[in-house]
């Protein structure tokens, strides 16, 4: 886990400088983001190892939606991506919820530091297994790229070769960008 970079996004800093400092021995780095929006613009431009997420970013908010959400964009960013939950108000419920839709781990604040570096670690195996099995979504990207390179940029032809309507090609390169 040494080579490892990890996000932490939190809207208190606190809790990113505590993070930070108990992850710093085992890691490579942390980067920080106070908000979703952040989060998934640095997974855009960067690649992490895992990412330690807060559920809720507004005041008073303790249903764990904008955490949720995030997690959404994140995959979307990166689908291999680690992330372990972190958040105050958390029940079973939520836990459940937040492994449901694709998170790694959950963790309450205030954390024990060994469950957190235990929770990171296991984050970054997974992001690694992960990333050595494409996803079905990484197969079709490349297939993509290959045939339209294969055709010049030529949209029709790509998708013929492809089984595809134009139409359906379009939306898959709007889709992934």
């Amino acid at each position: 886990m040494n080579d490892a970079r990890i996000l932490i996004v939190d809207d208190d800093p606190d809790v990113r400088q505590a993070a930070a400092l108990a992850l710093a021995p085992h890691v490579n780095g942390c980067d920080e983001a106070t908000s979703p929006a952040e989060a998934a613009q640095r997974v855009r431009e960067c690649r992490y190892d895992a990412v330690l997420l807060d559920m809720n970013f507004l005041a008073g908010a303790r249903d764990g939606a904008a955490g949720l959400a995030a997690l959404a964009d994140l995959r979307g960013a990166d689908p291999a991506l680690g992330v372990v939950f972190l958040t105050a108000y958390g029940g079973v419920s939520l836990a459940v919820q937040a492994m449901k839709q694709g998170g790694d781990d959950f963790l309450l604040k205030p954390w024990r530091n060994a469950q957190l570096i235990a929770a990171v670690r296991d984050a970054v195996a997974r992001t690694e297994a992960r990333r050595r099995s494409p996803t079905l979504a990484a197969v079709e990207q490349s297939t993509i790229a290959e045939a339209l390179q294969r055709h010049e940029g030529n949209i029709s032809r790509a998708a013929a070769s492809l089984g595809l309507t134009r139409q359906a090609l379009y939306r898959r390169l709007a889709r992934d960008g």
